[in-house]
């Protein structure tokens, strides 16, 4: 019996973890550009892909060219490339047995945008803090100069 009411419960888990997991089903375009973001955040999120991306901004490289910064195999390199050519942000081609990577800067633009939201937040947080501190220096009465410009030290009494 015990048995049963557990499964019943992990049952209705299942559905409700189902349902909130698949926000699809409501708006698809929504979840297209949500994965493609995704894919640009979890692609960035390695510093070796970013150091590949670096260095795929300045000019194509192949894969052995990618590879030798690092202390890895070019098979390691090649699931580094696959993730950034998953995400859209690097374009392979194949001449012989010679694999060349370009940047593919587009996705980017899609992280930036969402990023530049944020910072617009953060700007009228750091405003407001500004317009706070401003105050209070306005409030706050200064302490009389001293003839060289500088402060008077009060006295210590002993």
């Amino acid at each position: 019996m015990r048995g049963c009411r557990s499964s019943a419960r992990q049952n209705k888990f299942h559905l409700s973890v189902e349902y909130r997991r698949d926000p699809g089903k409501f708006n698809r375009m929504v979840e297209k550009t949500s994965d493609a973001l995704d894919a640009v955040f979890r692609a960035l999120a390695d510093p070796t892909r970013r150091a590949m991306l670096q260095a795929l901004s300045r000019q194509p490289r192949t894969v052995g060219e990618l590879a030798a910064p690092f202390a890895i195999s070019l098979a390691g390199a090649s699931k580094h490339i696959q993730m950034l050519e998953r995400a859209g942000l690097i374009r392979r081609e194949v001449q012989g047995r010679v694999h060349t990577c370009r940047l593919e800067a587009q996705p980017l633009h899609a992280g930036a945008e969402w990023i530049r939201h944020y910072e617009r937040f953060w700007n009228q947080q750091f405003d407001a803090l500004d317009a706070v501190l401003k105050a209070e220096d306005a409030a706050t009465p200064t302490p009389p100069a001293t003839r060289s410009g500088t402060t008077r030290k009060p006295r210590r009494t002993p």
